[in-house]
């Protein structure tokens, strides 16, 4: 692997559980790379979450070392980290009002204030799953849980990060719009200007194989196989 490519490296990464000597992540180390499509698996409580979350920059490390583009955070600083590197949750957290003022918010944001809502760009991205813009009108009680992960995908999707980490993306959504929103991540993925990568946490092994070039097991906050090529 040429480190040219290297988007998101993680050195001996590792978490404690809260005042206890429980490692819940243990020694990960894990190279990803620029156009990657990389999934990972494991039983429920392993540390799928946990993992993206840490490479996230939302939960502090005990132990190891995370870098972006062979930057350290404390060179660019965590919130610059976070603009780069987008976690998507699998139950999101949105904001009072519309699916159009949900997706506008990041803007208001410092770390944003560079750039701007593109409408354009969303009512393409809705197309993609099916949807209109009257869509952008539902209200945050309106939505179903499917739709709620449809707007929280579009709000990360719009930011073009650099990483794109996926937690059980479609686990709300039937199986055609979840078909669109899988061809919307990897349309993304391949056609943006920039380098850029996705990890995918999926329960499902044929989602994880489909979406992915590379999928690495997780068991008791170990990584299983080699996780650097």
């Amino acid at each position: 692997m040429s480190e040219d490519n290297l988007l998101l490296r993680g050195r001996g990464i590792g978490r404690r559980a809260p005042n206890s000597d429980r490692w819940l992540l243990r020694d990960i180390s894990i190279d990803i790379c620029s156009g990657e499509r990389l999934a990972v698996v494991g039983p429920s409580g392993s540390g799928k979450s946990l993992l993206l979350r840490a490479l996230a920059l939302l939960d502090g490390i005990d132990a190891g070392e995370i870098e972006l583009r062979l930057q350290h955070p404390a060179s660019r600083g965590v919130p610059n980290h976070r603009r780069d590197v987008v976690y998507l949750h699998q139950r999101p957290a949105l904001f009072e009002g519309t699916v159009e003022s949900n997706l506008q918010k990041p803007f208001s944001l410092k770390i944003h204030r560079n750039r701007s809502y593109d409408r354009d760009r969303v009512l393409e991205l809705l197309r993609a799953v099916g949807r209109d813009d009257s869509f952008l009108r539902k209200t945050n009680e309106q939505l179903s849980g499917g739709e709620a992960q449809i707007t929280a995908l579009i709000r990360a999707i719009q930011l073009e990060p650099a990483v794109l980490l996926l937690d059980e993306p479609t686990a709300a959504l039937d199986q055609e719009t979840a078909a669109a929103a899988e061809r919307l991540v990897n349309a993304w993925l391949k056609h943006g200007q920039h380098a850029r990568a996705m990890v995918l946490v999926s329960h499902d092994l044929s989602q994880a194989e489909r979406m992915s070039d590379r999928v690495l097991e997780i068991r008791d906050g170990r990584l299983e196989g080699n996780a650097g090529e």
